[in-house]
């Protein structure tokens, strides 16, 4: 009976980790690509933003309401779904015939992946219902996914540089097909029966609010930032956004509940990740452009040259959540972040006669600070709340990386103002990274380690203090 569990999990643990493992896949080996998606469609630096900040843009603001969508509707049910759409709109992305075809699959792509992602992880855990199963069950399936980051550049180079941007898309169809087939014969289906209301409001005003800001940024550098359509997108924005906040404020089940943000052990921790989204993502958009553009290395080397960086993420993020329960979440993220920084700063002063071997080790640096800070930032929003609010705490954080993601791509893209000037986008990156070291570092309560037992029971078993007794 236990073989027959432990053989159902192991397959569980298989299915949702290859889900989540396409998500990531999907969000490093576009960036591989960028340079050739930018030479066959004919497009700038606002159209290879829009390609990647589309995805990006519905998987922030999605990604709360397909949690509550799995625990309301079936988990199984909703992982399917986000399965099948993310495969179908990756065929409609594969066979774009042009930038606004492309755009719109990757739309899609971002629904389907902000239905599959929380979902896979529900089913996980309502399938671990012991705690310490869990944990570890978890662990192998962030593992497990986690290899789609390193994948990504490599297979984004290799299958450019062969049959050109289309195939990057290809890849993910038989992996859809592959989950669709096991899921319905592997995965068990569970609900929520107290999973909130959805907040159809603040989802529809949030998407348009911040697509809205995204618009201006990423168009203001094109079209001028005095434009009439890029002031009225700002305008827009602002209207929505505060609407968007108006409503939270009064709906019995918001999206984002406002009390949270008071809280300034949440707080910090979710402007942090906040900042961490925007200055990776926003300096990865960079990464195969410099190389492609400023060094001139093919597609396909570019995206091993981009390796350090992901490689370096995977291999320390195992490692950050036990130095953050040592030594206390705010000595690893703020060491963290500075290491990051200043990975990112030192980025900027690389040129097109820079050697490769005075490059690789300012991405590994780079990616090992962010790996140090993400998970016990997210540890630190989690344990600022109360227990019940767990899972609503990890999707803000998870909501928030996103979100700057977005502002990150738009923002820096607007900085850089193009290829010949990705050193300041570098340095932007780095001194926002810097900034935010330090706010943490203030912001992050002080790590308390667990006080001696000085119980009865503690010195009737031989445990006592240093102290003198009477």
């Amino acid at each position: 009976m236990q073989t027959e569990v432990r053989t159902g999990r192991a397959a569980l643990l298989a299915v949702t980790g290859l889900g989540q493992f396409m998500v990531l896949l999907d969000s490093t080996i576009v960036g591989a690509a960028l340079p050739d998606m930018q030479w066959r469609l004919g497009t700038g630096l606002s159209g290879l933003q829009w390609i990647v900040d589309a995805y990006v843009l519905l998987v922030a603001m999605l990604l709360l309401s397909g949690g509550v969508f799995a625990d309301r509707f079936g988990r199984k049910r909703v992982f399917l779904a986000g399965v099948a759409v993310f495969t179908a709109a990756s065929a409609v992305c594969s066979a774009a015939p042009s930038l606004g075809w492309l755009v719109a699959g990757r739309v899609l792509q971002g629904v389907g992946a902000a239905a599959l992602s929380p979902a896979s992880l529900a089913l996980l855990a309502a399938a671990h219902p012991v705690p310490a199963d869990r944990v570890r069950a978890i662990g192998l399936w962030a593992g497990l996914s986690g290899i789609g980051l390193a994948a990504g550049p490599v297979a984004g180079g290799v299958l450019a540089e062969a049959a050109g941007w289309p195939a990057i898309f290809l890849v993910n169809i038989p992996i859809g097909v592959v989950l669709l087939v096991a899921g319905l014969r592997v995965l068990g289906e569970s609900r929520a029966p107290g999973a909130p209301a959805i907040d159809v409001p603040g989802t529809v005003l949030s998407v348009l609010g911040v697509g809205a800001l995204t618009y201006g940024l990423i168009e203001g550098g094109s079209r001028g930032w005095t434009s009439p359509s890029v002031l009225g997108a700002f305008a827009a924005a602002a209207v929505l956004l505060g609407g968007f906040l108006i409503v939270e404020r009064r709906s019995p089940a918001p999206m984002l509940p406002p009390g949270l943000f008071r809280r300034r052990p949440f707080a910090v921790p979710v402007t942090a990740m906040l900042v961490v989204g925007f200055a990776l993502m926003g300096s990865s958009f960079f990464f195969s452009q410099f190389f492609v553009h400023v060094q001139g290395s093919s597609v396909l080397r570019a995206g091993l040259q981009t390796l350090p960086t992901p490689v370096a993420m995977v291999v320390a993020s195992p490692f950050a959540g036990r130095l953050a329960a040592r030594h206390g979440p705010r000595v690893v993220v703020t060491a963290g972040l500075v290491l990051a920084g200043l990975g990112l700063v030192t980025l900027g002063r690389v040129d097109a006669a820079t050697g490769y071997g005075a490059v690789w080790w300012r991405l590994a640096v780079a990616g090992l600070g962010f790996a140090l800070a993400m998970s016990p930032l997210t540890a630190a929003a989690i344990q600022a709340v109360d227990p019940r609010d767990g899972g609503l705490a990890s999707g803000i954080s998870s909501t928030a990386r996103q979100i700057g993601a977005v502002l990150g791509v738009a923002v820096l893209g607007a900085v850089a103002g193009g290829s010949a000037d990705l050193g300041t986008a570098f340095v932007t990156a780095g001194v926002v990274t810097l900034v935010c070291a330090g706010f943490t570092g203030f912001g992050l309560a002080r790590h308390r380690p667990p006080r001696r037992d000085l119980s009865d029971a503690a010195v009737r078993s031989g445990r006592r203090g240093r102290g003198p007794t009477r």
